[in-house]
């Protein structure tokens, strides 16, 4: 890491200020040359005028310096704050390149921090996720992990590891020693207690991912039940077109929409039912595919007409939905009812009105949404995170059945994999904090 790496800090387009950040041993000499100033004061604004290799003048602008070790690479860092507009930055970024900066590459400068131990990895995964974060919840959840909470949850979890593993290694490798005599299950309950905690933190990061991502929610029903009249309705345009004509949208429509703090992803799907046109079928198989990678199914009948076999085929989906929410709604409830509501009774459906407008639907998203943002429980933000616990959690599974029958070597092997799998999350294993437990734990060779 010797070379000194530079970018933008801030998102392309046109702002107010542009922030372009340097980092490494040559960021101060950098500074001084683009400002042309001698005394540098860290931590401080200084407001200077900046010159390009030709020393032109480019901008006025705010220049801070941060001095190794106190900043967040760990390096010394530069930061210019500019007048906003890609023009400016890219100029004073082109100009430190010129003086020998090197064009960070995505990440960089999370990756030094890390690699300088100023983050560990959970921080550097909340910093990256919180810029994609789709609600408010999203940001709670993230701005909890950086300040160190999934690394509480993971040295509290490989804690208890090296405990079991250390009285394994005691017992395989000092058997004369005083041992208590109820170890073994010990070891067990300590065991499945890390594993139900495990469980309820995979859990919950499933239901809540829409969180980070955006809740994907799907509109199904027959043909002109009113599917693309909500998606308009709560896009405010007339994104798809809205037609008498049953079949007239054909494919899917993915858009974003804000439902209260929360920023989701709207799926208005091909009308369900059975048809013999080519590029229709078409249209309903990615809508049945949509459904299965949706968080929520809004399932929109029409109350104007009778309960008939393509609403049927739509009540049949149903079971197939388990483990997504399911909100039943009937639209076009301003017109002549002729449609038995109550045959849906037992999915508590609300009633609804292009005309009228979708505000109790809307206010029940919104409901759902801050339901499933609601809780205190720890939450895994990557699907690297949730594959290390898994397999963290397999692996102790794994070694419950050697330690029932005694092989403590085999117990101790899984115990590692656990071990490795969870530590992956925040830092690597050290083997060495084996013996650490040991010698501390029993006081070994005293």
């Amino acid at each position: 890491m010797s070379e000194t790496i530079a970018a933008i800090a801030t998102a392309h387009g046109v702002s107010s200020i542009s922030i372009i950040r340097v980092s490494g041993n040559e960021a101060l000499s950098l500074a001084k040359r683009v400002s042309k100033q001698d005394h540098v004061k860290p931590r401080y604004a200084h407001l200077t005028s900046l010159y390009n290799a030709e020393d032109a003048l480019i901008d006025q602008a705010i220049m801070i310096y941060f001095a190794s070790p106190n900043s967040f690479t760990g390096e010394d860092i530069v930061e210019f704050q500019c007048h906003g507009g890609m023009i400016v930055a890219e100029e004073i970024l082109a100009t430190v390149l010129a003086f020998g900066a090197r064009l960070a590459e995505p990440g960089e400068f999370s990756k030094r921090a890390f690699l300088n131990g100023k983050i560990d990895l959970t921080k550097a995964e909340a910093i990256s996720k919180l810029i994609e974060a789709k609600s408010v919840d999203a940001a709670k959840v993230l701005a909890r992990q950086m300040k160190g909470e999934l690394k509480e949850f993971v040295d509290e979890s490989r804690d208890a590891l090296l405990r079991s593993l250390a009285y394994s290694e005691v017992m395989i490798d000092y058997a004369e020693e005083d041992i208590p005599e109820d170890i073994l299950e010990r070891i067990s309950h300590q065991l499945d207690t890390l594993i139900e905690k495990i469980t309820r933190i995979v859990d919950a990061s499933h239901r809540r991912r829409g969180l980070i991502e955006g809740f994907k929610v799907a509109i199904i029903g027959k043909p002109n039940v009113g599917k693309s009249s909500l998606l308009n309705a709560w896009l405010n345009y007339d994104r798809a077109i809205v037609s008498d004509i049953a079949g007239t949208t054909r494919d899917t429509i993915e858009e974003q929409v804000r439902i209260g703090s929360h920023i989701i992803r709207l799926v208005d799907t091909a009308g369900i039912r059975d048809s013999e046109d080519t590029i229709e079928k078409i249209g309903i198989e990615r809508s049945l595919s949509s459904i299965k990678d949706a968080d929520v199914v809004i399932a929109l009948f029409d109350s104007s007409r009778a309960f008939d076999d393509e609403d049927k085929k739509i009540v049949s989906m149903f079971e197939s939905l388990e483990g997504k929410h399911l909100i039943v709604a009937f639209n076009k409830c301003d017109l002549k009812k002729k449609c038995d509501t109550s045959l849906l009774s037992v999915y508590d459906p609300i009633e609804v009105s292009a005309q009228k407008g979708f505000d109790s639907l809307t206010k029940k998203m919104e409901t759902l949404f801050d339901s499933i943002g609601s809780g205190e429980e720890i939450m895994l933000v990557s699907a690297r995170q949730i594959e290390a616990v898994r397999y963290a959690k397999s692996a102790i599974e794994a070694a419950k059945i050697p330690l029932q029958s005694g092989e403590l070597e085999f117990f101790s092997y899984h115990l590692q994999e656990a071990l490795k799998a969870i530590s992956s999350i925040s830092k690597p294993y050290d083997s060495e904090e084996i013996l650490d437990k040991m010698f501390g734990e029993f006081c070994l060779g005293k």
